[in-house]
């Protein structure tokens, strides 16, 4: 994996070999594809990689996404929502047809934060299943942004960012209602959803010069100005694991993408990690995954 997201003017040389004068000239880009020309018979190696956009896609075909150390199964169709601080690979060679679209931050300037919706948070839900109903009213969305884009209505950009909001509300009203806590949300819950956002807005890493500050329970409880018996006990009632479990779990995760995924030596994954020595990190790595972080990147 590049240790550089992927912009936008790499994905048009990537895809189609020409990139948009628009997309130099404009605060905000947004653009919208048929999937068909890159899948089944005709797909081309994807890259693991993370993009510095968003991009939403329906996906018909059976497939699978690759998720940091997860590899999640499509098995008919589906809808999906990436982040550009989300690294993913679809594999398209039996997908069939779909759309994507994709568009930067600076297209919803002004125009509500996407990153308060669960489909575009780290820990949230990302790829929802269809039914072949569910696929017909998708596709008529992104009809209508065909439709939209190539006309010439003086607002046909406010058109579209109404249409990606419809596809994000789909999906959101999709999710089981369980997903969503109808009762009123207790401290313990609001501790350990703060703790949880604290701890996944330092990943991931994506320069050798940028380092993990919150290491310990302490450190999240005093960045949270709460006791730190406080923090363990909420977090252990919500998560039913430690806070440390929790951020070691994470700081493993990270560390096997990076060992798998980047050009870093070890030395520089232990510094970026919060490590002291190189030897801590060892010792930590070996104790969740019993070999060696060189064994596990030569594995």
């Amino acid at each position: 994996m590049s240790d550089k997201p992927e912009t936008l003017e790499e994905l048009y040389k990537r895809k189609f070999n020409w990139v948009p004068d628009s997309l130099r000239k404009e605060m905000g880009h947004f653009n919208v594809f048929p999937l068909d020309p890159f899948v089944g018979e005709r797909a081309q190696p994807v890259p693991y990689i993370k993009r510095d956009y968003y991009k939403i896609m329906l996906a018909i075909g059976s497939s699978q996404v690759h998720y940091a150390d997860k590899v999640v199964d499509v098995k008919k169709q589906a809808l999906s929502f990436s982040h550009p601080q989300i690294p993913y690979k679809w594999e398209h060679n039996r997908i069939r047809r779909g759309f994507f679209c994709i568009f930067d931050q600076h297209f919803f300037h002004n125009f509500g934060d996407l990153n308060q919706y669960e489909v575009f948070q780290p820990n949230g839900t990302h790829l929802f299943e269809l039914t072949d109903e569910q696929v017909a009213q998708v596709t008529a969305v992104y009809e209508r942004m065909f439709a939209e884009i190539d006309s010439d209505y003086l607002y046909k950009y406010d058109v579209l960012r109404t249409l990606v909001f419809e596809l994000l509300h789909f999906a959101l009203k999709m999710q089981p209602s369980s997903t969503f806590d109808k009762q009123p949300i207790n401290a313990s819950q609001r501790i350990s959803t703060l703790f949880l956002e604290l701890l996944e807005r330092q990943f991931p890493l994506d320069d050798t010069h940028q380092r993990v500050n919150l290491r310990t329970a302490s450190d999240f409880a005093g960045q949270l100005n709460i006791h730190v018996n406080h923090l363990n006990r909420a977090v252990k009632e919500i998560t039913q694991k430690t806070t440390s479990q929790l951020i070691a779990e994470r700081i493993v995760q990270e560390s096997k993408v990076l060992l798998k995924d980047s050009s870093w030596n070890v030395s520089e994954i232990a510094y970026a990690l919060g490590f002291t020595e190189t030897t801590h990190f060892n010792n930590f790595f070996k104790k969740h995954m019993q070999r060696s972080p060189l064994q596990y990147r030569k594995a």
